[in-house]
């Protein structure tokens, strides 16, 4: 069965759900701070519109990893693992495949 084809219960949706919810708190949580931090040490107009670059940037890369379509969502998993913003233990409740899948992914 391809990866794309993996049916997902009720249960795991609600697992999912939950995981990636809070990994993209985290995530969000991370660049507030950041901004925050970098937007106090604004001096000039060149350091404003670097702040602008930065958050242009994020902005990008965040909407395009947080895809919560189920056909890639093993995908998002992994990256999210591999990157630090969730933990393969907070995807306890899914099906053993899936798992495998994501820790494997992950380590890649």
């Amino acid at each position: 069965m391809q990866v794309t084809e993996v049916d997902w219960s009720e249960v795991e949706k609600k697992v999912a759900k939950e995981a990636f919810d809070r990994a993209y708190q985290r995530e969000i949580n991370a660049l507030l701070e950041e901004v925050r931090q970098r937007a106090s040490t604004i001096v000039e107009l060149r350091d404003m519109w670097q702040l602008h670059d930065f958050l242009s940037a994020r902005r990008h890369e965040i909407d395009g990893k947080y895809d919560y379509r189920y056909s890639v969502l093993i995908f998002v998993f992994a990256g999210l693992v591999k990157e630090g913003w969730l933990d393969i233990n907070e995807l306890a409740g899914l099906q053993k495949d899936k798992l495998t899948k994501v820790a494997a992914l992950a380590r890649m």
